[in-house]
């Protein structure tokens, strides 16, 4: 079913939206969850939940593309679900890519910038944008979706260790391009 016709399930409050998405973008949702939780089971309670979040926020918004709309609200029901189950101990695999990005990105807890939080979500949007497809793709791939790098190297057919030296020359990138645009880090 095309995207515009189950977002129109949704705004009909038809329940065949659940299912149609379900078959659809189940796959996709689950790979992303997976990525972040370690968990088989919480992932499943996740990718569950973007429904529920998918059904509740439509109407009133109507999403522009459903796909990318589906996987930011199941990477941060996942991250919530992750940062609520390692409130105490520590998971490898995530503490790696925030510790990644952490040299090159701010952290937008504070009340205070969360203005500043919505600017830099702009600033590298805008950067993405600058970046060969085969580097945007990696970037979000690993950032995005929490892929690790042995999987990305077995997808792009290279060794972890090119793929550890490519992502870090993207964050170095990006830091330069985020300091070079007024964001203090």
């Amino acid at each position: 079913m095309e995207d515009n016709r189950i977002i129109e399930l949704y705004w009909q409050r038809d329940d065949r939206a659940i299912p149609e998405t379900a078959q659809k973008y189940g796959a996709f949702c689950s790979a992303i969850a997976g990525n972040v939780l370690s968990d088989r089971r919480d992932a499943e309670e996740c990718v569950n939940d973007t429904w529920l979040h998918a059904w509740n926020a439509m109407p009133p918004q109507r999403p522009l593309l459903l796909r990318p709309f589906l996987g930011r609200i199941t990477r941060n029901l996942a991250i919530n679900l992750w940062e609520k189950n390692h409130a105490q101990k520590r998971d490898a695999n995530m503490e790696l890519l925030l510790d990644e990005l952490s040299d090159c990105i701010p952290s937008p807890r504070t009340v205070e910038r969360e203005m500043e939080a919505r600017e830099l979500g702009g600033l590298i949007s805008a950067w993405l944008r600058t970046l060969p497809s085969d580097d945007r793709c990696l970037f979000l791939r690993r950032y995005w979706n929490g892929k690790s790098l042995q999987e990305l190297a077995k997808e792009y057919r290279q060794t972890p260790e090119k793929l550890a030296r490519q992502t870090y020359r993207l964050r170095q990138a990006l830091k330069t391009y985020l300091e070079r645009n007024g964001v203090t880090l």
